[in-house]
């Protein structure tokens, strides 16, 4: 499939894996819906291909704005072929540590709002029998990982909605739905990440900083999405292999990860840092 000529939507276009997808669709010659929250972030990216760009900036979790965000992206070219939604957040800290506030707000960002925008665009998708909705969710979404209770639950929850559209809208409407699962990508998703006070984290991880190229993860993505993939890993060496272990032998892996989260606790209950930028960490 081509996705030329494609009116493809990307929210958190304004940097990672959002800017490099944009970037890609892009080169392919589609018209680009940026959303996010910094004007003139997305205003940059626009720049690529201003004529095939429109610049649509909102908060994905101000539910009572969304509408009408729907009827300007709608009714720029007419159509919406594909919604990818990417806006997220992630998180580095140990249940112990983490305020309740801090799990509702990874809630909100990472399952509700893209499955609030999802639901306002999908009955248009129905009417003209197409469309392909995608959501990034994550390693984590299928790997219950130390570190990222909320952000695990969060996107395990993301691919319990998404794979449940499918079974609805595929067969039925003509509508595609991918979810994405990245690993360790170079972006600025540990920076952002929210601590156990849910203030951000400020700072990133080894295993990101030597992750997959952003560039590579989106290449990944377009060319999945091209062939309809349902679900699209974007991973790679012990990441990739959870995946595997996960259907394969889960036991071996929660070995593993129980492992990991004594080694935590012990650095907890010793006064140490349990702070990934000061230790082996694993997305």
């Amino acid at each position: 499939m081509s996705f030329e000529g494609k009116v493809v939507w990307v929210t958190g276009a304004s940097s990672g894996i959002g800017e490099a997808l944009a970037n890609a669709f892009f080169k392919q010659g589609a018209y680009l819906i940026l959303s996010g929250r910094r004007v003139a972030e997305l205003e940059r990216v626009a720049a690529a291909a201003p004529e095939r760009a429109l610049v649509l900036p909102f908060e994905t979790t101000d539910y009572d704005a969304l509408p009408q965000y729907v009827e300007q992206a709608w009714g720029w070219r007419g159509k919406i072929d594909v919604l990818i939604n990417n806006a997220g957040v992630s998180q580095r800290s140990l249940a112990l540590d983490t305020k309740l506030d801090v799990y509702r707000q990874l809630i909100e960002v990472d399952y509700l709002a893209p499955l609030a925008l999802t639901q306002l665009v999908l009955p248009r998708m129905v009417e003209q029998r197409s469309g392909h909705v995608a959501v990034i969710s994550s390693v984590a979404g299928k790997v219950g990982t130390p570190l990222r209770t909320g952000y695990c639950g969060a996107k395990h929850a993301v691919i319990g909605y998404f794979d449940g559209l499918r079974a609805e809208v595929e067969a039925a409407y003509g509508i595609k739905v991918s979810v994405i699962l990245p690993g360790s990508v170079q972006t600025s998703v540990a920076v952002n990440a929210l601590v156990g006070d849910g203030s951000s984290r400020g700072r990133s991880d080894a295993n990101i900083d030597n992750g997959m190229p952003v560039e590579t993860a989106a290449q990944i993505i377009v060319s999945g999405m091209a062939e309809g993939k349902r679900e699209i890993p974007v991973a790679e060496g012990k990441e990739l292999a959870a995946l595997n272990f996960r259907t394969q032998d889960p036991e071996r892996l929660f070995d593993m990860l129980a492992k990991e989260g004594a080694r935590l606790a012990g650095l907890r209950e010793a006064g140490g840092s349990t702070d990934p930028s000061d230790i082996r960490s694993e997305r």
